[in-house]
């Protein structure tokens, strides 16, 4: 982040805090007393659910690019898990990503890699940007649906219902509800938080370009590793339509596997690919 980013724009006080909080109480984890191998399996399944089915395969390939279709109810089933990742609501989500692909490294994209690594990382959500004035142009698709408007209003409600839900299991299974909150609330959030936000960072700045797509966007292994296979983003910012971001075949695309198993079961229809080779 540049100074003069910093000094032209407000601090949003709100979002700081809210980070803050989630990553001072993420380090809860590493008591001895919050440890079981039950709460890093919650962990991992809520890191899947939210970060992979919902974030990558619900407010990513679904619906701000609409790269395929599935049945509302499962539309809807995908998006509640992508609002269980906490990272705004859906319809601030997929309208700020569609500004960012309209602008890639340019100066209306809200986190514009040219404004260094950790700008593009973290930095502008922590201050009001002009983006956010723009989003209702970018989601008309979605922005009077009433599901939609209920996971964007709701999200921090329907965070804390889950808290209780894990709290009542964890407490039934290994005797320590505080366990499953803290890895499977708050530890998640801050490590799901980060791997999205690599995506918008390290894949800028990392790895190897595929194609043209007259931005920094890069393919990077390790980012796809942590992300369900939105590491290969070169591959897709040259064909932002395409459900499929790994296109050569050492680029494991996990959410492309995903998204072949709901075509296998009928769930996924009208899937759209980048050109063959």
């Amino acid at each position: 982040m540049t100074v003069a980013t910093s000094q032209k724009l407000p601090l949003d006080w709100t979002t700081i805090i809210y980070f803050s909080l989630i990553h001072l109480v993420a380090l809860l984890a590493f008591l001895p007393g919050n440890f079981s191998w039950q709460a890093v399996g919650v962990f991992l399944l809520f890191h899947w659910i939210t970060g992979g089915i919902g974030i990558t395969l619900g407010f990513h390939r679904l619906v701000s690019h609409r790269s395929f279709e599935v049945p509302k109810w499962l539309e809807y089933f995908l998006i509640f898990c992508g609002t269980l990742a906490c990272q705004g609501g859906p319809i601030d989500w997929i309208g700020l990503h569609r500004i960012h692909h309209k602008h890639s490294d340019h100066t209306p994209d809200p986190h514009d890699s040219n404004k260094g690594f950790w700008w593009s990382h973290i930095g502008w959500m922590l201050f009001e940007i002009p983006a956010r004035s723009d989003i209702d142009r970018y989601i008309k698709d979605i922005k009077d649906d009433p599901f939609y408007n209920f996971c964007q209003k709701y999200m921090v409600l329907i965070q804390v219902a889950l808290g209780l839900a894990l709290y009542a299991w964890g407490d039934a299974w290994v005797g320590n509800g505080w366990s499953f909150v803290i890895w499977g609330i708050f530890l998640r959030l801050a490590v799901v938080f980060h791997c999205t936000w690599f995506v918008n960072s390290a894949t800028h700045k990392f790895g190897y370009k595929s194609h043209e797509s007259n931005d920094h966007s890069k393919n990077c292994w390790w980012v796809a590793l942590v992300t369900y296979g939105e590491g290969w983003h070169n591959n897709h910012h040259a064909y932002q339509y395409s459900a499929r971001h790994g296109l050569n075949w050492w680029e494991i695309d996990m959410t492309w596997m995903t998204i072949r198993f709901l075509q296998a079961l009928g769930l996924a229809k009208n899937i759209r690919l980048a050109p063959a080779k």
